[in-house]
Protein backbone atom coordinates (compact mmCIF):
# COMPACT_ATOMS: atom_id res chain seq x y z
CA UNK A 1 0.00 0.00 0.00
CA UNK A 2 1.32 3.23 -1.37
CA UNK A 3 1.13 6.97 0.27
CA UNK A 4 -1.23 9.30 -1.45
CA UNK A 5 0.23 11.37 -4.45
CA UNK A 6 0.65 15.02 -4.03
CA UNK A 7 -2.57 15.97 -6.20
CA UNK A 8 -4.66 14.09 -3.97
CA UNK A 9 -3.53 15.66 -1.03
CA UNK A 10 -3.29 18.72 -2.66
CA UNK A 11 -6.13 18.97 -5.49
CA UNK A 12 -8.84 20.71 -3.06
CA UNK A 13 -6.75 23.05 -1.51
CA UNK A 14 -5.60 24.44 -4.82
CA UNK A 15 -9.35 24.24 -6.69
CA UNK A 16 -10.89 26.42 -3.65
CA UNK A 17 -7.63 28.67 -4.10
CA UNK A 18 -8.18 29.21 -7.94
CA UNK A 19 -11.89 29.21 -7.49
CA UNK A 20 -11.60 32.43 -4.86
CA UNK A 21 -9.15 34.20 -6.71
CA UNK A 22 -11.66 33.90 -9.90
CA UNK A 23 -14.37 35.22 -7.61
CA UNK A 24 -12.16 38.19 -6.34
CA UNK A 25 -10.71 38.96 -9.81
CA UNK A 26 -14.33 39.54 -10.78
CA UNK A 27 -15.34 41.52 -7.76
CA UNK A 28 -12.54 43.63 -8.21
CA UNK A 29 -12.90 44.66 -12.10
CA UNK A 30 -16.38 45.16 -11.00
CA UNK A 31 -15.44 47.46 -8.46
CA UNK A 32 -12.78 49.26 -10.97
CA UNK A 33 -15.97 49.64 -13.62
CA UNK A 34 -18.06 51.24 -10.90
CA UNK A 35 -15.22 53.72 -9.63
CA UNK A 36 -14.58 54.54 -13.20
CA UNK A 37 -17.99 55.32 -13.54
CA UNK A 38 -18.32 57.54 -10.48
CA UNK A 39 -15.11 59.53 -11.43
CA UNK A 40 -16.59 60.05 -15.15
CA UNK A 41 -20.19 61.20 -13.40
CA UNK A 42 -18.59 63.53 -11.12
CA UNK A 43 -16.02 65.48 -13.43
CA UNK A 44 -19.47 65.45 -16.09
CA UNK A 45 -21.19 66.97 -13.25
CA UNK A 46 -18.94 69.28 -12.26
CA UNK A 47 -18.54 70.88 -15.82
CA UNK A 48 -22.42 70.79 -16.57
CA UNK A 49 -23.31 72.55 -13.65
CA UNK A 50 -20.10 74.86 -12.91
CA UNK A 51 -18.69 75.03 -16.48
CA UNK A 52 -15.61 73.65 -15.37
CA UNK A 53 -12.79 73.01 -13.88
CA UNK A 54 -12.10 71.01 -16.79
CA UNK A 55 -8.69 69.63 -14.95
CA UNK A 56 -8.39 66.63 -13.29
CA UNK A 57 -10.29 64.94 -15.90
CA UNK A 58 -11.42 60.14 -16.45
CA UNK A 59 -9.08 59.20 -18.74
CA UNK A 60 -10.83 58.09 -21.85
CA UNK A 61 -10.29 54.25 -21.26
CA UNK A 62 -11.87 55.46 -17.65
CA UNK A 63 -15.09 56.97 -19.56
CA UNK A 64 -15.50 53.68 -21.86
CA UNK A 65 -14.61 51.66 -19.00
CA UNK A 66 -17.42 53.27 -16.94
CA UNK A 67 -19.59 53.08 -19.72
CA UNK A 68 -19.92 56.81 -20.67
CA UNK A 69 -19.27 56.24 -24.54
CA UNK A 70 -20.64 59.68 -25.63
CA UNK A 71 -18.90 63.66 -25.14
CA UNK A 72 -21.19 66.26 -25.91
CA UNK A 73 -19.32 69.84 -27.08
CA UNK A 74 -20.65 73.18 -27.81
CA UNK A 75 -19.21 75.59 -30.62
CA UNK A 76 -17.78 79.11 -29.10
CA UNK A 77 -19.28 80.73 -31.85
CA UNK A 78 -22.53 79.64 -33.34
CA UNK A 79 -23.61 77.62 -29.81
CA UNK A 80 -24.22 74.19 -32.46
CA UNK A 81 -24.16 70.82 -29.98
CA UNK A 82 -22.36 67.77 -30.58
CA UNK A 83 -22.29 64.28 -29.29
CA UNK A 84 -19.12 62.32 -29.99
CA UNK A 85 -18.38 59.17 -29.58
CA UNK A 86 -15.08 58.08 -27.44
CA UNK A 87 -14.48 55.03 -28.93
CA UNK A 88 -14.07 56.54 -32.24
CA UNK A 89 -11.45 59.37 -30.71
CA UNK A 90 -7.63 58.22 -32.71
CA UNK A 91 -5.80 58.92 -29.08
CA UNK A 92 -4.25 56.33 -26.44
CA UNK A 93 -6.93 55.04 -24.00
CA UNK A 94 -5.00 57.29 -21.37
CA UNK A 95 -5.21 59.92 -22.20
CA UNK A 96 -7.23 62.71 -20.02
CA UNK A 97 -10.31 63.81 -21.30
CA UNK A 98 -9.40 67.83 -21.01
CA UNK A 99 -6.74 67.18 -23.76
CA UNK A 100 -9.10 66.53 -26.25
CA UNK A 101 -10.63 69.98 -26.05
CA UNK A 102 -7.72 71.89 -27.95
CA UNK A 103 -8.47 69.62 -31.14
CA UNK A 104 -11.96 69.69 -31.12
CA UNK A 105 -13.09 72.03 -33.74
CA UNK A 106 -16.78 73.00 -34.94
CA UNK A 107 -17.37 71.73 -38.42
CA UNK A 108 -20.53 73.77 -38.89
CA UNK A 109 -19.21 77.32 -39.36
CA UNK A 110 -15.44 76.64 -40.57
CA UNK A 111 -14.69 78.87 -42.94
CA UNK A 112 -11.68 77.64 -44.48
CA UNK A 113 -8.87 76.40 -42.88
CA UNK A 114 -10.09 78.64 -39.78
CA UNK A 115 -12.56 76.33 -36.96
CA UNK A 116 -13.75 77.93 -33.84
CA UNK A 117 -13.19 75.65 -30.85
CA UNK A 118 -15.25 74.00 -29.13
CA UNK A 119 -15.76 73.51 -25.22
CA UNK A 120 -16.87 70.44 -23.73
CA UNK A 121 -20.37 70.08 -21.82
CA UNK A 122 -20.80 66.27 -20.45
CA UNK A 123 -20.17 62.91 -20.82
CA UNK A 124 -23.30 61.08 -21.46
CA UNK A 125 -23.88 56.93 -22.16
CA UNK A 126 -26.11 57.84 -24.79
CA UNK A 127 -25.86 59.73 -27.95
CA UNK A 128 -27.95 62.92 -26.83
CA UNK A 129 -27.95 65.08 -29.79
CA UNK A 130 -28.76 64.46 -33.34
CA UNK A 131 -25.57 63.44 -35.50
CA UNK A 132 -24.42 66.45 -37.57
CA UNK A 133 -25.94 66.26 -41.01
CA UNK A 134 -23.27 65.79 -43.48
CA UNK A 135 -24.08 67.91 -46.98
CA UNK A 136 -22.06 68.24 -50.28
CA UNK A 137 -19.53 70.85 -50.55
CA UNK A 138 -21.23 71.68 -54.00
CA UNK A 139 -24.92 71.60 -52.37
CA UNK A 140 -26.83 74.60 -50.95
CA UNK A 141 -27.10 74.67 -47.23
Amino acid sequence: MGTKSREVIWSGRIMGAEISAKHAREEATKAVREADRAEAEAWSVRMEGYGGPSQPSPTIGQCLNGGMRWLEVECNRCKARASLPLDAIRRPRDTPIWKLEASLKCRSCRKGRSAPPVHMIKLTETRSITPYKWVHPTEER
